[in-house]
């Protein structure tokens, strides 16, 4: 951009001032008149470059330099004025200097108070270096004049210098440090050539640049120099503008909030309203309020000193206030009153639950040691079976029965161990975990907390949440309970913690030593109902906008539903078969068929279609090699085939199936008995080695594995390899040894149901599973025949029939 047109006020040694307009308008006549020496004495400039009718004031400070001043100021007033190359050298020589310079006439010599000598120069016309005449007192220098070469195409030369003019307008605009008197200047200036020299002795250029502009001598090319240095200049000082613009709107809406801020603050504090100090008066109204442990006392007391100190607009101000909010939200030694009327507590989790004996005499328990003791740490349950056999919503029912908050977590999927503990208030968007967030949201520090699918924790690398249930769940902890937003210590000692889980097999041995575990075994055929008739049909009709008196279903109906078309331990599925049932009901009543519906078996095929379960595919005849055993699943009991089948070969076995190992290894077992057996069992020993065993357990799809199919591997075996059929109706459950033992199991209570749904007639169980067997309701069971062995032998008298020795 331009220079400042304007007088240096600290001139040093040869420092001239920025270069001001002659105030003589014919000046450029006046040149025409001039008469130059040949000889001329000899000023050099250390840095400044000055042009052809350009008046500028010089400090001097050389010797050598006062002197030439003085010689010609005394003579025709004329000066040879060149620049040197290097600034920096105090006495140039000759070659130091640039070969083309300003003839300058002194129009003022100056002796100032300080003893130094000031004059002001004006340019008239270039020359050019000659040689040195001489060097002391002074340098004088022979010159030659130089003169413009006028342009060749005058049209262009003018376009350029309309352009010039105009740009040089813009210029002037847009920097700040020149005056809007400068446009003005500017037009008042009618010579092109000089318009070109003043133009360039004012750019902000370097000196070698302004040099380099003195040293041309066409017009033209003069013109075109510089032109583009002023867009150049142009460039910059728009990006500067805009640089400009966008800081001062940045500045100017900070500053505009801030004065409205302060406005609305006296206003406010005019009115009496102070909106922080009124947020922080309420705090300490709550907190005065609040019943609660002398350390979070004097915690809530320093965060709430450090938040008057604090100024609102900071970003720490929200943080330490969410964290003041939650300290007082937090049910602080706030407890609900325990309903301690226990036939009453009875008859809540009967009327919710039908069955499920053993938790809720747990409960019971646990209340009448609270009644009579008056406290006690909180039981940790973990309820254990298959899915849809009424595990969460019991929680609820506890809950409802004690009188106190339900709380339900899900914890299936969970990966992050900041779930549970919380994070650290410094980073950004941190909350306390999900215990601490809950029981706020209960506002009791003893609700009764489900947490739900224990066994479906998470494991990666944000952390493990299991290990950080520990403390938790441990009775001995988790009085001193440490959240890391909190970051004080919770007691959780008197929550009531109910976990529930499908499998113990993925939960952590050191968790699962926490738990007092309470296995829930599914339900049978008359449970099914009675839970039906109880709660599912009331819930359905309800959901689907029936009453009472619009539907009814024939007593059969609901057991033909749960034998043909649901195969599970829970009643999830049969629940979905009755709202099929409610929503055809619901259909023929909205379309005004009927006004009652009474559904008997047979309309169950056009409600819900063909049966999808068959008991003829347990009990159909059978070849020999076929037995049937009994599984424990995560999701209830399971029938299990066995098939084995007889080729000719070496003797080598195939098991197939997907099978795990340790019910491969039950298979060679089995098979190993065989052999030593053989005679006994009327087997030929001979056949061994020129025949192929094939075992294949179907659904080859599904992963399979444990000792309990030990009994129904030898049975099928043996029977392929003897020629006879195992007895129909009959299933099996058993871990077999080389020794010919046989071994107890367990989900003996699973196992047995999923045998009576299959519709079998007789079940075989090791003996020492007999008094596992007498724990399930005599009701459910009453058309079974049990058989409990002890041998191997026995299990295959009863399964296969008398078996005769071969003859030697």
């Amino acid at each position: 951009m331009f220079e400042e047109l304007a007088f240096i006020d600290n001139p040093t040694d040869d420092r001239e001032m920025m270069p001001i307009m002659p105030l003589d308008e014919d000046e450029e006549e006046d040149q025409s008149g001039l008469a130059l020496p040949a000889n001329l004495p000899l000023l050099p400039l250390k840095n400044t470059v000055l042009f052809p009718g350009i008046i500028i004031p010089i400090t001097i400070g050389r010797d050598k330099s006062i002197k030439a001043v003085r010689q010609a100021h005394q003579s025709d007033k004329l000066l040879a004025v060149v620049s040197q190359k290097n600034m920096k050298v105090e006495d140039p020589s000759f070659k130091d200097m640039y070969q083309i310079g300003t003839v300058a006439k002194i129009l003022k010599l100056f002796k100032m108070p300080d003893g130094t000598t000031t004059t002001i120069l004006q340019g008239k016309r270039r020359f050019a270096l000659d040689q040195l005449i001489q060097e002391d007192p002074h340098m004088e220098v022979q010159i030659t004049e130089l003169q413009s070469i006028p342009p060749e195409d005058e049209s262009e030369f003018r376009a350029m210098v309309v352009t010039i003019r105009d740009l040089a307008a813009q210029i002037i605009k847009l920097s700040p440090n020149i005056p809007s008197e400068a446009s003005v200047m500017l037009s008042n200036i009618k010579s092109d050539v000089f318009l070109l020299d003043f133009i360039a002795s004012n750019l902000a250029i370097s000196m070698a640049e302004k040099q380099a502009i003195l040293e041309i001598g066409s017009l033209t090319e003069k013109a075109q120099h510089v032109l583009q240095h002023m867009q150049q200049e142009m460039q910059v000082l728009v990006l500067k503008d805009e640089i400009d613009t966008k800081v001062r709107g940045d500045i100017d809406k900070q500053q505009r909030d801030y004065f409205l801020h302060q406005q609305l603050k006296t206003i406010q504090e005019e009115l009496g309203q102070n909106p922080q100090q009124a947020e922080i008066k309420e705090l300490e109204e709550r907190a005065s309020k609040k019943k609660w442990p002398e350390n979070v006392k004097k915690a809530f007391e320093k965060e709430i000193t450090k938040v008057k100190r604090i100024n609102p607009q900071v970003a720490e101000y929200s943080v330490l206030l969410n964290y003041l909010d939650l300290l007082l939200d937090l049910p602080w030694e706030e407890y609900t009153k325990d309903n301690f009327d226990l036939k009453k507590v009875k008859e809540v989790l009967d009327k919710d639950h039908y069955g499920l004996t053993k938790v809720k005499e747990r409960i019971i328990e646990h209340l009448a040691v609270l009644k009579l003791k008056g406290d006690m740490k909180a039981p940790i349950l973990c309820l254990v079976g298959p899915p849809g056999v009424g595990k969460t919503s019991l929680g609820r029912s506890i809950a409802r029965a004690l009188q106190r908050r339900f709380i339900r977590m899900s914890l299936g999927g969970l990966h992050d161990e900041s779930e549970i503990r919380g994070h650290r208030k410094t980073y950004i968007g941190a909350m306390p975990g999900r215990i601490i967030q809950s029981l706020k949201k209960a506002e009791s520090s003893n609700p009764v907390f489900i947490l739900d699918e224990i066994d479906k924790v998470g494991k990666d690398f944000r952390g493990d949440p299991s290990s950080a249930l520990l403390e938790v769940l441990d009775p001995e902890q988790n009085s001193t309970f440490h959240d890391n937003y909190l970051e004080l210590e919770y007691d959780l000692s008197k929550v009531m913690f109910v976990a529930t889980a499908n499998s113990l097999a993925s939960i952590q041995p050191a968790l699962l030593d926490r738990m007092e575990i309470i296995e829930i075994s599914g339900y049978s055929t008359e449970e099914k109902v009675e839970i039906a008739k109880r709660h599912l049909i009331p819930q359905q009709r309800k959901e689907h906008g029936l009453k009472a008196n619009q539907i009814t279903l024939r007593p059969a109906v609901l057991k033909r539903i749960i034998q043909d078309y649901t195969r599970e331990s829970g009643v999830r599925s049969l629940s979905r078969r009755i709202a099929g049932v409610m929503r055809n009901a619901a259909k023929q009543i909205a379309m005004d068929d009927v006004a009652k519906v009474v559904v008997g078996p047979a309309d169950l095929l056009g409600i819900l279609g063909p049966s999808r379960f068959s008991k003829d595919l347990y009990t159909e005849a059978r070849v020999p090699g076929v037995a049937v055993g009994l599984a424990w699943t995560s999701v209830g009991g399971e029938i299990l085939f066995i098939e084995a089948s007889l080729s000719d070969g070496s003797g080598k076995l195939t098991l197939t199936g997907n099978l795990g190992d340790v019910m491969k290894e039950s298979a060679s077992t089995a098979l190993s008995f065989i052999k030593a057996h053989s005679e006994a069992l009327g087997i030929d020993p001979a056949r061994f080695a020129k025949t192929d065993l094939h075992v294949h357990v179907p659904e080859g799809a599904i992963p399979k594995d444990g000792p309990s199919a030990g009994v129904t591997m030898l049975t099928a075996i043996t029977s392929v390899l003897s020629g006879k059929r195992v007895k129909s109706h009959l299933a099996m459950t058993g871990e077999i040894t080389l020794r010919g033992r046989v071994l107890p199991v367990g989900g003996i209570k699973e196992k047995v149901l999923a045998a009576k749904r299959a519709g079998m007639k007789q079940i075989m169980l090791c003996a020492e599973n007999e008094k596992h067997v007498d724990e399930i309701n005599p009701d459910f069971i009453k058309d079974l025949n049990f058989v409990y062995v002890k041998t191997m032998e026995e299990v295959l008298e009863h399964a296969l029939g008398k078996l005769k020795p071969k003859a030697k």
